[in-house]
């Protein structure tokens, strides 16, 4: 009864429209008040989600992907991106995909990615005879690559969802190839796409305006050599290294481009409260939420299910995969990682498989529900941005969403992909 009390008002307030962290606060708390536990239980638990050192990481990886957004940086890594790929058919489309590649490793946020690299390349693309929903399209599909390609704070969300006991400079080795896999999957279907609607090519600039446009964009991109080098070599903790990247991105951008505005920086402050507030509320009562399936012990029944209905592994990750392909197209992503770690990664590693390679296989499913209806956050603001109209977008955004979804069968059972990288270190 108390499972299906906090089941049930969670439900309820997702249908209705409550944001999510309050429908999981309010959930715990009538659970709570069921089991006959002290209410204020419900706050002890959500503080002590967030009294987590390493989620301090969070706001500085959020700070620098805002400077790097409002200083510039995005225009840079476009021209590189032209200069290198722009001459393949259907180039701008190519050069969207690979500047998103850049961007959201530096990033590390999707919305950016499509706030910045959209409103710079969408247009230009409808100018060129693209059609509007393929530029949408490819510009949606495309930004996920920042969740997957390190640093990202979403990887730093699932290790703390997962319990902690999950090297996170693991994690970031574990997104490198899969996020470079997922791009040329998505360059793959705009090529095959770009042939049949015979989309231009850009010509090619010459090797000295490659060499200059990548000098250009070369000290933007150390911001990701600083985070993610920093935190391997062990010269700096996940929290410092993302200092650091703020510190650096803020210093590039003010003193060395000169593209960073007052009104820019003022921008940049107020998004990454507004963001790092979001996110620590959602992880505070999803904390709460966690507990009490771990109490009423959902992961080890949801294990039992499973294995009644199946007893290959393969099969048992496809149904993973289903389930959270399924929960991404009507939750937010943050949410669904608090919610589903606990849930599944005891699962996947009873089947033998690390939980790095769940945590990317994890990012890729959540971050292909960003770009689905109905509540596919890229998608819509692709489509504001684009000025298209989202069912124009979601009738021929299908060729993405197989490049997706090959990538990540590839990824989920090929463990190399995800794991080749950190072996290595």
């Amino acid at each position: 009864m108390g499972l299906a009390i906090l089941l049930g008002i969670f439900a309820v307030g997702v249908v209705v429209g409550m944001p999510v962290a309050f429908a999981m606060g309010i959930a715990a708390a009538s659970a709570f008040f069921y089991e006959g536990f002290p209410t204020l239980m419900t706050f002890q638990r959500a503080m002590a989600g967030v009294t987590v050192f390493s989620l301090l990481a969070i706001p500085f990886f959020v700070f620098a992907g805002e400077i790097m957004l409002h200083g510039g940086i995005a225009v840079r890594l476009v021209r590189f991106a032209a200069a290198l790929v722009g001459h393949i058919r259907g180039g701008l489309a190519m050069v969207n995909i690979f500047s998103s590649m850049l961007f959201g490793g530096i990033s590390g946020s999707a919305i950016a990615d499509i706030s910045a690299l959209g409103s710079l390349l969408i247009p230009v693309m409808k100018e060129r005879g693209y059609r509007p929903e393929y530029a949408v399209n490819v510009t949606v599909t495309s930004s996920i690559a920042g969740i997957v390609i390190p640093p990202s704070h979403n990887m730093i969300i699932f290790a703390v969802a997962a319990g902690g006991g999950i090297s996170i400079s693991k994690l970031f080795l574990a997104g490198v190839v899969p996020g470079i896999l997922m791009c040329v999957c998505l360059a793959i279907a705009a090529y095959v796409l770009a042939v049949k609607h015979k989309y231009p090519a850009e010509p090619f600039p010459g090797g000295a305006e490659l060499a200059r446009t990548a000098l250009d964009a070369l000290p933007g991109l150390v911001t990701a050599v600083i985070i993610v080098g920093g935190t391997l070599s062990g010269v700096f903790t996940v929290t410092e290294s993302g200092a650091f990247g703020a510190i650096y991105a803020l210093l590039l951008t003010t003193f060395y481009y000169r593209s960073l505005s007052w009104r820019g920086f003022i921008t940049a402050v107020t998004s990454s409260v507004r963001t790092t507030a979001m996110v620590m509320i959602l992880i505070a009562f999803a904390s709460s939420f966690a507990y009490l399936l771990a109490l009423y012990q959902v992961p080890a029944k949801l294990s039992d299910l499973l294995v009644t209905i199946s007893d290959n592994k393969y099969v048992i990750l496809l149904m993973i995969n289903v389930i959270l392909l399924l929960l991404g197209m009507i939750m937010d992503m943050a949410a669904l990682i608090l919610i589903c770690t606990p849930i599944f990664l005891p699962i996947a590693k009873s089947l033998g498989m690390a939980p790095e390679h769940f945590g990317i296989m994890l990012l890729i499913n959540l971050g292909l529900g960003l770009c689905t209806p109905p509540v596919g956050t890229c998608l819509f603001v692709g489509c504001a941005v684009g000025k298209v109209r989202i069912e124009d977008a979601v009738r021929t955004i299908w060729p993405f969403y197989l490049a997706i979804l090959g990538a990540l069968l590839l990824v989920t059972y090929v463990p190399g992909f995800s794991m080749w990288l950190p072996g290595l270190f």
